[in-house]
């Protein structure tokens, strides 16, 4: 037993891990979250390009974002690394010794500057923006997660993301206000769904943030209609603020009768419609791009 333990210490602090470059790599992107990364990337450089086609800020936009993106994802990793390797996730890379916590963690780094670098090419304000949202997603990794203002650092998180989108086009123009409230109820909405398949896991891990809150104080099925509710918000103020009402009321009628079935649903159903609304959500982002600024 303590030679088991003994050497799960030595595979989650040391620098490369176990297995063959190729694996290190292999677990390096799965820790990065790719799926979370690339879609808020795309999400935000559409906006971006639908706006302003041309300059250096749909072209950079892409890449520094996602160099964020990765950076946020490989923290979250890196902090959770020693509650994970003592739960025995097979699922995490680290706990698995796949690779190591230090390795991680200096991908994270590494990404947060390049990102930081390049955001600051395109202008200040965008540099700035970009600090603010990784301070925000990093702050939440680091430990704020557990606490009530969980739901505020996504709530800023995601409503600074069509600011961040503007500031990279020709005179820094200002978000259209729908633009804006629909991100940040996307992101507040898209918490509570996160969270959903795994609220036993994280009560006894101790991660107890505002969706986790919410379920010991009124249950699990409080959680699932705060997503719903969040997130048919913005289906609704992104319908306001488009001018592709044949795009979008289609939209947020699918939208309705995924909320009715995860109402209706158990086990995974009302996770995954959660989820399907929110990617309604992103069609009703890409259809209403034109009005970003």
């Amino acid at each position: 037993m303590l030679g088991s333990r003994a050497s799960r210490s030595r595979q989650l602090f040391s620098t490369d891990g176990g297995g063959t470059a190729l694996n290190r790599l292999q677990a390096l992107i799965i820790t990065s979250h790719p799926g979370p990364s690339l879609a808020i990337t795309a999400l935000t450089t559409l906006l971006a390009a639908q706006a302003a086609p041309h300059g250096i800020g749909p072209v950079l936009t892409a890449p520094s974002l996602l160099a964020q993106q990765l950076s946020i994802g490989w923290s979250n990793d890196a902090c959770d690394a020693a509650r994970d390797t003592a739960a025995g996730r097979a699922d995490k890379p680290i706990a698995r010794g796949d690779i190591g916590v230090r390795a991680v963690w200096t991908a994270a780094g590494i990404a947060a500057a390049a990102g930081l670098a390049m955001a600051f090419a395109i202008g200040p304000r965008t540099g700035v923006l970009f600090a603010l949202m990784a301070v925000l997603g990093w702050a939440y990794n680091l430990g704020l997660k557990s606490s009530l203002t969980s739901g505020a650092l996504y709530l800023l998180g995601f409503g600074l993301l069509p600011a961040y989108a503007a500031s990279t086009l020709p005179g820094e123009p200002a978000p259209h206000w729908p633009i804006t409230v629909a991100a940040a109820l996307l992101g507040l909405g898209a918490h509570f769904a996160n969270v959903l398949p795994d609220l036993a896991a994280d009560r006894a891990a101790g991660v107890v943030g505002l969706p986790q809150r919410l379920a010991a104080w009124r249950g699990p099925g409080a959680v699932r209609a705060a997503a719903l509710i969040l997130l048919l918000a913005a289906s609704v103020v992104l319908l306001v603020g488009t001018t592709r009402r044949w795009v979008a009321i289609p939209a947020v009628v699918a939208a309705l009768l995924l909320a009715v079935a995860s109402m209706r649903g158990t086990g995974r159903v009302p996770f995954l419609a959660a989820i399907g609304i929110a990617a309604v959500d992103v069609v009703l982002f890409a259809a209403g791009g034109e009005k970003l600024a």
